[in-house]
């Protein structure tokens, strides 16, 4: 399917975290459906560089933005610089961050990062940016969850916690915003190898959960391809979709004593690397 713009102005697909991992695979996605692109990332993440290269190879206009979405005064900046010159058809929350480690070992700072960029970054971008999503005919918006939503984590207990809220808020709007033109979808992937870290935190889990991991690449083509067909909750994978049903029905403490089993083991091999 290659992407049709409504009569009028350019219009563009907005991503945050666009530098790596999911992030850069959903723009590699965009562009090759003749997408223009305005992507984000933090300073000194080489977003420029990206830019060009998907500019060159796509035959594409991509834009480039560097901000910390966790600081609310950068965040306006730049979707207000955006909103001033930009037409936004589509706009993906992608950038997050998570990570394993103890409730008491995480700084105050880590846990205040989650909740600044999984939540409120997503939140505030997503109403700055909705009047000029309701400027277009027709209009999307991607929110970034994951598996880790359905269910609570030990060792994990931020994250999950702040991609269930991604869930919720992400249901609500989109029933809120019916009839405006304006659909919103929420994506859960699973684990994606997405540098050598991650997969070996991935090999460490149990069967289970190493069953739901996909490539970035195929994650990101089932997230565009679903997004513009205008599903409303995007699950990739029919091994994560097993397991959706598998966690609807498995008793909270078993998937709680599993998960911490399965998670803890990671922990453990991480310190013993770390010294």
């Amino acid at each position: 399917m290659i992407f049709m713009e409504d009569k009028g102005e350019k219009q563009y697909v907005l991503i945050t975290g666009a530098s790596c991992g999911l992030g850069k695979e959903l723009a590699k996605e965009c562009a090759k459906r003749r997408m223009d692109l305005l992507l984000t990332a933090l300073p000194n993440e080489e977003i420029s560089t990206l830019g060009e290269e998907f500019s060159q190879k796509y035959g594409v206009e991509v834009n480039t933005f560097e901000a910390d979405l966790t600081k609310p005064e950068e965040l306006k900046k730049l979707a207000a610089s955006i909103s001033e010159k930009y037409e936004v058809k589509i706009l993906i929350n992608n950038a997050g961050l998570g990570g394993a480690k103890t409730f008491l070992d995480a700084t105050t700072e880590y846990i205040e990062q989650i909740v600044l960029l999984n939540m409120n970054a997503l939140v505030l971008l997503t109403r700055l940016m909705l009047p000029n999503l309701k400027r277009q005919k027709n209009a999307y918006i991607l929110n970034i969850a994951s598996m880790a939503s359905f269910s609570p984590m030990p060792f994990k207990t931020v994250y999950p916690a702040s991609k269930a809220f991604v869930y919720s808020f992400s249901r609500g709007l989109d029933a809120e915003l019916k009839g405006t033109g304006v659909s919103v979808s929420v994506a859960h992937p699973g684990g994606m190898r997405t540098n050598a870290e991650v997969t070996h935190s991935i090999e460490n889990y149990n069967f289970l959960i190493r069953s739901t991991t996909l490539s970035v690449e195929k994650v990101a083509q089932i997230c565009i391809k679903s997004l513009l067909k205008r599903k409303r909750t995007i699950i990739p994978g029919v091994i994560n979709k097993l397991s959706w049903v598998l966690l609807k029905i498995t008793p909270l403490w078993m998937r709680l004593k599993m998960m911490r089993a399965s998670i803890s083991k990671d922990i453990e091999q991480q310190n013993n690397f770390q010294k």
